[in-house]
């Protein structure tokens, strides 16, 4: 028995947590953390179709808080349209990280890295 058309054609929801997973990290990583700690809480609300094979799917990873234990991300997820299909949060553990010795400091604009070592290699 195979799976209807719109089942085996549309994004997976899998996908979309795993995205948010990595983009969550990826967001408290621009604040310098060098280790992005490890997942507490992690979900996603699936609010239409994110699209079909060959469809463009925008993704945009935020940090909604960082505290001295806990980080908080936000991940939307839309179409070419600009409508929301997805959204995902994620909260890090980041106690034992956020006092690593590799952490930097970025500058205001983030381009450059004002305390730490900049390990960026052109």
């Amino acid at each position: 028995m195979s799976a209807p058309a719109v089942l085996r054609f549309t994004l997976h929801g899998g996908l979309i947590l795993s995205l948010t997973d990595t983009l969550g990290s990826l967001a408290v990583a621009t604040k310098g953390q060098y280790m992005t700690g490890v997942s507490t809480d992690i979900g996603a609300s699936f609010v239409r179709p994110a699209g079909r094979v060959g469809d463009t799917l925008h993704a945009k990873g935020v940090l909604t808080a960082m505290g001295k234990s806990l980080a908080y991300t936000r991940v939307d997820f839309t179409n070419p349209e600009g409508e929301l299909v997805a959204y995902g949060y994620h909260t890090k553990y980041i106690g034992k990280s956020s006092q690593h010795h590799k952490n930097v400091k970025f500058s205001e604009d983030g381009a450059s890295v004002v305390e730490g070592e900049d390990t960026d290699v052109e």
